[in-house]
């Protein structure tokens, strides 16, 4: 935890808070504040700046100054078919730290029926998944997070829409081209990055995808995983 987040609900008065959940235990154990020490902190949607320890006890009470933007988003839309349960966290988790601006999750063929149903990606689970993003890179703005539990109308009905002042790109390990194939890429333009199930996409599915708009491109001869490949494609397009 690089940030300790806040929620508006913490202020007692204006410029100060009282924690006593997760955030006072990690200050209290991990950083083994003292009074008087100065922590970075921000406001969930808001400022960063820094938090002065006025009292530590079963509460922790912070002074908190908040005068500094949070880092830029990176101009990516994360078009996503649904991992497996236990791996969506992780994987929203890093997109998060790396700066995705939005993220939308997309049903697939190679998706599981049962993976919607799973506890483990229902709204709450991924936004502690994406809260932990923020809190290791230092950031304050949660990806906004969509699902397309349909894939035909979305591709048909919604992509094309999304791409008129957007790149779309596919990650697809058969595709002819890698990404270094095509021309110098602006980096400030608005992109869209489409990745696969564990296996990608399947034939019609890349089809629908390219008609509506996205390039498809290559990573090279090995096959990744899904949980290495989004860290990965990322850095491979911005940084």
């Amino acid at each position: 935890m690089n940030v300790i987040l806040l929620n508006p609900e913490d202020f007692i008065q204006e410029n100060t808070v009282q924690i006593n959940d997760h955030r006072a235990k990690h200050i209290r154990e991990v950083l083994k504040a003292q009074v008087g020490d100065t922590l970075k902190c921000g406001l969930l949607g808001g400022k960063l700046g820094s938090a002065e320890t006025v009292s530590i006890s079963d509460k922790i009470e912070l002074r908190v100054s908040l005068n500094a933007m949070p880092p830029a988003k990176l101009p990516l839309t994360l078009l996503l078919a649904l991992p497996r349960p236990k791996a969506a966290r992780r994987i929203l988790r890093s997109a998060t730290e790396l700066g995705v601006k939005h993220i939308i999750l997309l049903n697939s063929y190679r998706v599981e029926k049962s993976y919607w149903q799973s506890p483990l990606v229902d709204d709450a689970h991924l936004h502690a998944a994406m809260i932990e993003g923020l809190e290791q890179s230092g950031d304050t703005i949660l990806p906004t997070l969509e699902r397309a539990k349909l894939f035909k109308p979305f591709a048909e009905d919604q992509l094309p829409d999304r791409l008129k002042n957007t790149k779309g790109w596919l990650a697809h390990p058969y595709a002819s081209l890698s990404l270094s194939e095509y021309p110098e890429r602006n980096l400030k333009e608005s992109q869209l990055l489409a990745i696969g199930p564990e296996g990608g996409f399947i034939p019609y599915e890349v089809e629908k995808l390219m008609a509506a708009g996205c390039e498809a491109f290559s990573f090279g001869s090995r096959i990744l995983k899904v949980e290495t490949a989004v860290p990965a494609l990322i850095s491979k397009l911005f940084l």
